[in-house]
């Protein structure tokens, strides 16, 4: 969070302080709600586009590209159209990680089906101790989450002494998310800096994103990565901001107007979020 410095008439400090004590909000919380609406920038804000519902549903076409997603957010993750790799989005830049294993930044003209991004603003910046799996590393995490209620963003940085991710390959048209995970390539990575970025969902958001831990991860160099399976690692910096406002966009393509997305697909998500 950045500091800031500045002189206010008596009266509208008087009128800060009384909203301050009336919503039981301080006085940075009132100031940046305000600065956030008066910029129409918002803050702490989740921005997601299509539903994880659909991409089970196989629908998975471009419905925007990454320049909008980028007028949202810039940190988070998702995934290309046709499914063609993992999308890591970190300081304002959007990366490919394909199928091959390759990774490129992807141009701003480039579709997604699917996208969460926020405009990342850590409340918490603190080291955690060394992890042996990704089950340890969410225990570490979980430590510095205050509610099972809202959504988190995080991003850690260090040095992996194992990384296991994997990157999608695009299925045949109409391919299930869960058919397309089969066919989908895996990467072990070995003594490699890099950075995971990560969102945390609540349980009632199973209906339509990934609920829990979703993290992905590129290397320092920008050379490889991918959708994170398993992780050790040495102590690594962790930064966290807590998003409690949530914005949903949903697709007008004819593809996600007529898809049956009554079902409840959290087992096949799970599924494609494992190893296969």
């Amino acid at each position: 969070m950045a500091n800031l410095e500045t002189s206010i008439p008596a009266s509208l400090r008087a009128a800060l302080d009384e909203e301050a004590a009336r919503s039981g909000r301080t006085a940075a919380s009132v100031i940046t709600a305000a600065l956030s609406e008066y910029l129409g920038l918002p803050v702490h804000t989740l921005f997601q586009v299509s539903t994880s519902g659909a991409l089970v549903a196989g629908v998975y076409n471009r419905e925007v590209s990454v320049r909008s997603i980028l007028e949202h957010g810039d940190f988070g993750l998702g995934t290309f159209a046709n499914l063609d790799g993992e999308m890591v989005v970190l300081d304002g830049r959007v990366y490919q990680v394909l199928g091959s294993g390759r990774v490129c930044e992807a141009g701003l003209d480039a579709g997604a089906p699917f996208a969460v991004v926020t405009r990342f603003s850590p409340q918490t910046d603190v080291e955690i101790g060394p992890v042996a799996s990704f089950r340890e590393l969410e225990g570490r995490c979980d430590k510095y989450r205050s509610s099972g209620n809202i959504f988190y963003a995080l991003r850690l940085d260090g040095r992996f002494a194992h990384v296991r991710t994997r990157a999608v390959n695009p299925p045949q048209p109409g391919t299930g998310l869960a058919d397309a995970a089969k066919a989908q390539s895996e990467f072990h990575l070995t003594d490699i800096d890099g950075t995971m970025v990560g969102l945390w969902s609540p349980g009632f958001s199973s209906a339509f994103s990934v609920a829990g831990y979703h993290l992905h991860f590129i290397s320092k160099d920008r050379q490889h990565g991918g959708h994170l399976l398993d992780v050790a690692a040495g102590p690594l910096r962790m930064r966290m901001e807590a998003l409690t406002s949530f914005h949903l966009a949903l697709p007008e393509s004819e593809a996600f107007l007529k898809a049956d997305l009554s079902k409840n697909t959290a087992d096949e998500l799970a599924y494609a979020e494992q190893a296969h």
